[in-house]
């Protein structure tokens, strides 16, 4: 048996499929069946290679169904269990489903954010006012409001806003009225700074206090940091931060399973709180089925 075909066999054992060495029917339903890829019962050996292709991002002509060296490579990348090094800047590698639970949770999608949050809010008793996707004045000082935002919106958004800074609670709910109420943030500036600002310096705090984060799937490294992005870095010995601390040694451990158990336990700190339970429900959820199966286009390096 040659180096091409015993790659196959290594392909084939990951999806457990008879390891012959080629690239047969069997292996090539067993991996579309593995990768969520559904086709008609009647379509042939052929179209269901072509599909296969098309999932890899192959276009135009290069979508043949010759399974050889290109796709088997593409292939070997997706099921590989070794990350792709992170570049200089970065810290983590999360999934763009990951990232997307931020989105959902903190602003749902474009056209809700449109409707609901292009003006500043008081999302929460504890909470600052807050812009954009989830970004919270109230816990941010000067030097880094004006990193963010200061080249995005106008000097007069800016210097009405920059009163909100740092006031939280009763000081936030006394300062949200007047100009600062008609400040608009259009979507495509919050989503900026959202993954270009906001999102690099909370993986750079999650790795901080979660050492090992970056060795486990790209799921579970941006579901820490949804989690952090909404409750913070806290590891205090206060029994709601419990489960923040316990992720610690499950962390170290890659211990998934324990990981989600814990964000399921965090449920009991919001009783009342329908949209904070599903957050860590569905958070949980994408940590306990995590994989490092993942197409090249899914890596978000932040």
């Amino acid at each position: 048996m040659n180096a091409f075909q015993n790659r196959i066999k290594n392909l084939q054992k990951s999806v457990q499929a008879a390891e012959t060495g080629e690239f047969d029917a069997q292996t090539t339903l067993a991996i579309m069946d593995f990768l969520g890829l559904k086709q008609p019962t009647d379509a042939d050996f052929l179209e269901n290679k072509k599909t296969l292709q098309r999932f890899l991002e192959f276009r135009g002509n290069d979508v043949d169904g010759i399974m050889g060296s290109r796709t088997l490579s593409r292939l070997e990348m997706i099921f590989s269990k070794e990350l792709p090094k992170i570049p200089p800047g970065a810290s983590l590698i999360a999934s763009k489903t990951s990232l997307d639970i931020i989105v959902e949770f903190e602003v749902s999608s474009k056209s809700v954010y449109q409707r609901k949050y292009s003006h500043p809010i008081l999302p929460g008793e504890y909470s600052g006012i807050t812009i954009g996707i989830g970004y919270d004045l109230g816990h941010v000082n000067e030097a880094t409001f004006h990193e963010d935002w200061s080249d995005l919106i106008s000097q007069e958004d800016f210097d009405t806003l920059k009163q909100a800074l740092g006031k939280t609670k009763t000081a936030a709910r006394a300062a949200l009225h007047g100009k600062i109420l008609e400040v608009d943030i259009p979507w495509e500036t919050a989503i900026e700074v959202f993954y270009t600002r906001s999102l690099p310096i909370w993986a750079r705090r999650c790795i901080k206090i979660y050492p090992g984060l970056e060795k486990l799937p790209p799921d579970v490294q941006g579901t820490m940091v949804s989690l952090v992005y909404n409750r913070g870095t806290s590891l205090s010995a206060s029994d709601s931060r419990r489960e923040m601390r316990n992720l610690q040694k499950h962390i170290a451990d890659a211990n998934l399973r324990a990981m989600a158990e814990e964000f399921r336990s965090m449920k009991r700190l919001w009783p009342n709180s329908a949209g904070l339970r599903r957050r860590r429900d569905k958070e949980a959820a994408l940590i306990e089925n995590a994989t490092y199966v993942l197409k090249p286009a899914d890596y978000v390096f932040i």
